[in-house]
């Protein structure tokens, strides 16, 4: 099936990380036994709402609990790691699982301190009389709505988000670049590198790139022949941008001959139309606390999340990612689903789903493997 899930083991209200930990395992088996192609986990730090801070660890329970679904990060965030430490940690996973692990990458640590440079030149450049920008409107492109870019330096340059990126590396390191660190990883698993990486050299993984524009991301995993994941959930405005720039870089290697491409999508299903609306309801208010530097709260219930009240400002704050998330019954998401994938000419779509109590998260994901599946 070219349907896959991405699970950032949510926390929800009232409930614990244990708890939380223990329907990550419970929704991969259900997953596997719906035919759900991978089964990746995100990595995410000081998040009350999230429990996936760990991926390698994280996949090693997944995979021991399944037999055939393939499992991965999305992504490991190599900011934060070495080359060498990740290919470790991966190759051991694979020693006892091996040909079913998936090395999901991104570049977090160096994507964010070339946001904060870029803010603040155009902070030292701005006078105070100048206007602020005007943001670009959505537009419609065969069917796909692509919203107005959200501007994520603003997030990156949150005083409390700064302080915990200084946690995430040892005092004074420095991030290297990106290309080099692919590179190193690349040559631990093929053992072309000075140093041998065991267990790692030789590992069956699926290495992957996973951005969130045409940028270096994109490029490197191009030029290297690696299979791209571009984040619509995440990045909806640049997912395009992300996949052509992939594609045009793309040079054929030994494990890929031609472009490979994964786009994620966030989607709620149920029965109807109307429950799962319900169901979705405290999506905005979730990403509201992310992007205000408090980090992923625990996920709500839709009564509270129809406590909150919201402002303009924040309703601005997260309409590129609520009115990009697919609601509906398994037909309708379907449908959309379909839609995303002829537009960006996806190979694969990696779907994930939030909602507050676990059997409706299952449910979702079991209705959209039915209708997905069908003629």
């Amino acid at each position: 099936m070219t349907l896959s899930i991405l699970d950032l083991a949510p926390i929800t209200s009232g409930n614990t990380a244990a708890d939380a930990l223990r329907n990550t395992i419970d929704l991969a088996q259900r997953a596997e036994r719906a035919g759900y192609r991978r089964y990746w986990l995100a990595e995410h730090h000081f998040a009350p709402g999230v429990a996936s801070s760990a991926p390698a660890v994280l996949i090693a329970l997944v995979a021991a609990a399944t037999a055939t679904i393939r499992v991965g990060s999305g992504a490991v965030q190599l900011g934060h790691q070495t080359p060498l430490s990740v290919v470790e940690q991966f190759g051991l996973v694979d020693a006892l699982h091996p040909g079913r692990i998936d090395l999901g990458i991104g570049r977090s640590g160096q994507r964010r301190a070339e946001l904060a440079a870029k803010t603040a030149a155009r902070t030292a450049a701005r006078t105070a009389a100048a206007p602020p920008a005007e943001r670009p409107g959505s537009r419609t492109v065969d069917g796909l709505l692509i919203p107005p870019p959200f501007d994520f330096s603003k997030l990156v340059t949150h005083p409390q988000l700064a302080h915990y990126a200084t946690l995430l590396q040892q005092p004074g390191a420095e991030t290297p670049d990106f290309a080099g660190q692919i590179d190193d990883v690349l040559a631990f698993l093929n053992g072309t590198h000075e140093a041998h990486a065991v267990p790692g050299e030789g590992a069956e993984l699926e290495v992957w790139i996973l951005g969130s524009s045409g940028g270096q991301s994109a490029q490197v995993a191009g030029e290297r022949g690696l299979p791209f994941a571009a984040n619509y959930h995440v990045s909806p405005a640049n997912v395009l941008q992300a996949v052509e720039a992939y594609r045009e870089a793309f040079k054929p290697s030994d494990d890929l001959a031609e472009p490979y491409v994964v786009v994620s999508a966030d989607v709620v299903v149920a029965e109807d139309e109307a429950r799962a609306r319900e169901l979705a309801a405290p999506y905005g208010l979730w990403v509201r606390s992310i992007r205000t530097g408090s980090g992923a709260m625990p996920y709500a219930t839709p009564e509270e999340a129809a406590a909150h009240v919201w402002t303009e400002a924040d309703r601005e704050l997260v309409a590129d990612r609520v009115d990009t998330q697919f609601v509906g019954t398994p037909d309708q998401v379907a449908e959309r689903l379909r839609v995303l994938r002829r537009v960006t000419g996806a190979d694969e779509l990696l779907v994930t789903t939030i909602t507050h109590d676990h059997d409706d998260r299952v449910r979702s994901h079991e209705l959209l493997a039915q209708a997905w599946n069908r003629p």
